[in-house]
């Protein structure tokens, strides 16, 4: 089964590529098109988002597609940045400026009411039309400051429940074993299972 995997995110395309290596899917990037797709994210919800860019590229490729959309939701900032958690200090998708701002809202709250979950929806949409959906998620609390050099987006800020590292800090595989992220996509590899 060849499969596109909708993103030009390198972080995303590496733990898409870890998570479902198996036989019998072979996963393609946007490296390998000498054309691909703008989509815009216009949906209200991660799902929504996720099945946009999956049916977006399946439509312009003619092949399996998969996509995912993901979102840090904070609870002291009522589910704040959730769907624009790329885009939350601006249309520019600036990381850097994205955690900046979260730490800016979270200045003084105290560690108690600091917790927040990583949330992740993948999307399959299939050449014949078919779609499927996975979802993972992975509570923890926001650190007052960044530590570690792995990982992308939030990372550097989430302490996973149980943890006393930030997820930057962590290795792929362990980010993989416990992110929303690996969740879904460890979903995602059943059904892939099933199909092939």
């Amino acid at each position: 089964m060849d499969l596109i995997i909708a993103t030009r995110n390198q972080g995303k395309i590496g733990e898409i590529r870890e998570a479902l290596d198996m036989l019998g899917v072979v996963l393609h990037t946007f490296e390998e098109f000498s054309e691909w797709p703008q989509v815009d994210e216009v949906g209200q919800t991660l799902e929504e988002n996720a099945v946009i860019k999956a049916e977006a590229l399946r439509n312009h490729f003619d092949v399996h597609t998969i996509a995912d959309d993901s979102g840090l939701e904070v609870n002291f900032l009522e589910g704040r940045p959730g769907v624009l958690s790329s885009r939350y200090a601006g249309p520019e998708e600036d990381p850097e400026r994205n955690i900046d701002l979260l730490l800016k809202e979270l200045t003084s709250v105290p560690e108690n009411w600091r917790s927040a979950r990583f949330v992740c929806v993948i999307a399959l949409a299939l050449a014949e039309n078919g779609l499927r959906v996975t979802k993972g998620e992975c509570l923890g609390t926001i650190l007052p400051e960044r530590r570690g050099t792995g990982g992308f987006g939030y990372d550097p800020v989430f302490q996973p429940a149980g943890f006393s590292s930030s997820m930057a800090e962590l290795s792929l595989a362990e980010k993989n074993s416990i992110s929303h992220r690996g969740k879904a996509l460890r979903e995602m590899k059943k059904v892939l299972e099933g199909l092939i």
